[in-house]
């Protein structure tokens, strides 16, 4: 059971395996993404343009409860957890998943006793999560919107708003390559710990204001050492913002009844659409977050949390907009984990050939 969707990656790092020879085109893949906040599956086979998503599952489960003030997982936050990795277990046993990679973020890099729970998870469930640090969190959310990136942009700012931390990433495009990821900072709040901080059900004006300051601060240092808002306030830089918040404020900026992903993923948030729906969800109160199709009770408390991160963000870099992005994590290790079985197809067809063969063709 322990080892049923191992990769053959290691749990503290290390690039996930594929025992197969065929390429992306012989496997389906997992994407499994434990948060502070949720727990996130992506089922998918590759295609042409990428890969085709064909199971899927979310669910708000709070991992990081508590954990700010703790420095602990709770008892009841873990059995949320693992009944909804249940679930993903076996979603992917049912679609046959060959290849997959399952990571866990803040709560579990933070939490004293990540680690242990990390083994139970693997002895109910059979999935082996691997925490991973905030570099490499970033690193995914970044390669998960690439498809986002405009090609008129020579740089570009990402930035993910989770639940127990944030990351900003400032990249340059190369061409038909992978970005490069030139910089980046990671923020010890998310929408989780920051609203557990300040308090997420009646926001004051005057608290609303001390989470984005509390927040700037953190973000100030990033921009004094790389001098970006003149490049992304002018617009030759691109901004993208992938998390809850931002599809939130999407949606209801569209006036949507109900989420759907269709219609926000690569959307584009102007800065005037940004401020009045900001200043609308922010007003409303808990009971009207909680009624409100697009948000929720599970939300409901966090959200403004979220929007007080975005709008330090954009204070500190004033843009023209900011395209949405409903992908990151999962999708990164998605297009990670294809290209590696690439990787492992041609390295398998080099040594079948032999030394010989291989220095003619090169």
């Amino acid at each position: 059971m322990r080892s049923r969707f191992s990769t053959g990656g290691k749990r503290k790092g290390g690039r996930p395996r594929s025992d197969g020879s065929g390429g992306r085109w012989d496997h389906t893949y997992a994407a499994l993404d434990l948060g502070t906040n949720n727990c996130r599956l992506l089922v998918a086979r590759p295609a042409n343009d990428g890969f085709r998503v064909i199971d899927s599952f979310s669910r708000i489960v709070r991992l990081g409860e508590g954990v700010s003030a703790s420095g602990r997982l709770c008892e009841s936050a873990m059995e949320r957890s693992i009944t909804a990795l249940q679930i993903c277990a076996a979603k992917m046993k049912r679609r046959r998943v060959t290849i997959s990679r399952s990571v866990a973020t803040a709560a579990c890099r933070q939490a004293a006793n990540g680690p242990e729970f990390l083994d139970r998870v693997a002895n109910e469930t059979g999935i082996e999560l691997e925490t991973i640090d905030a570099a490499e969190e970033a690193r995914l959310a970044m390669t998960g919107c690439t498809p986002l990136l405009d090609s008129k942009c020579e740089n570009a700012m990402v930035f993910d708003i989770g639940g127990g931390s944030t990351e900003v990433m400032w990249l340059r495009r190369c061409g038909k390559t992978p970005p490069e990821l030139l910089a980046w900072i990671s923020v010890p709040f998310g929408v989780v710990t920051l609203a557990e901080t300040y308090g997420g059900t009646d926001v004051s004006r005057e608290t609303y204001e001390a989470m984005v300051s509390r927040i700037s601060d953190l973000l100030a240092p990033f921009e004094s050492d790389h001098s970006l808002a003149e490049a992304v306030g002018s617009g030759s830089a691109q901004m993208v913002g992938t998390s809850g918040t931002v599809t939130t404020l999407a949606a209801l900026n569209l006036g949507l009844p109900r989420y759907e992903r269709r219609l926000i993923d690569g959307t584009w948030l102007d800065a005037q659409a940004i401020a009045t729906v900001s200043e609308r969800l922010s007003s409303m109160s808990f009971a009207e977050r909680s009624s409100h199709p697009c948000i929720g009770e599970g939300r409901a408390d966090l959200v403004v949390a979220g929007c007080a991160i975005f709008d330090a963000i954009f204070r500190t870099w004033p843009a023209p907009g900011v395209r949405v992005a409903d992908r990151g994590v999962r999708d990164g290790m998605l297009f990670h984990l294809m290209a590696a079985a690439d990787a492992d197809r041609t390295q398998a067809s080099e040594i079948a050939a032999g030394p010989s063969a291989v220095a003619a063709a090169r």
